[in-house]
């Protein structure tokens, strides 16, 4: 088994076939896509099994106990990271957040989402300060 990094770009560097868009794929997209490289003059019949081994950490911010970069975890909603931080500070917002996002494109998106709302790796998470 061999290990690849995703670049930046979303692409990947592979002996043979050199260079794979991956960005935006499942992982059985990914793997039928290597495949379908490889069979271009390579292999035969390759058999290409791709897995996950580390996303991208996420960022949490602002009116929680302990903020800071912490390891990302499939499913993850806002919720669960302000618990990975520590839970909410006295003042949090525990209803909703703001969460920063970069699609690809170099633009970094914000925008209010509920507290049970999904985040991706690499988000950034700000907890607002509510108004009593």
């Amino acid at each position: 088994m061999k290990t690849y990094v995703l670049d930046a770009s979303g692409q990947i560097d592979m002996p043979l076939i050199g260079i794979v868009p991956a960005q935006g794929l499942t992982t059985d997209q990914l793997a039928a896509r290597i495949g379908d490289m490889l069979r271009q003059g390579f292999v035969r019949e390759p058999h290409i099994a791709v897995e996950v081994e580390a996303y991208r950490p996420f960022f949490i911010l602002g009116e929680v106990a302990q903020p800071g970069q912490y390891p990302y975890t499939p499913n993850m909603t806002a919720e669960t990271a302000v618990a990975i931080a520590g839970g909410f500070g006295p003042r949090g917002d525990r209803k909703s957040v703001i969460v920063s996002r970069n699609y690809g494109n170099g633009q970094v998106y914000r925008f209010h989402t509920p507290i049970t709302a999904s985040i991706r790796p690499g988000d950034t998470i700000q907890v607002q300060e509510r108004w009593f």
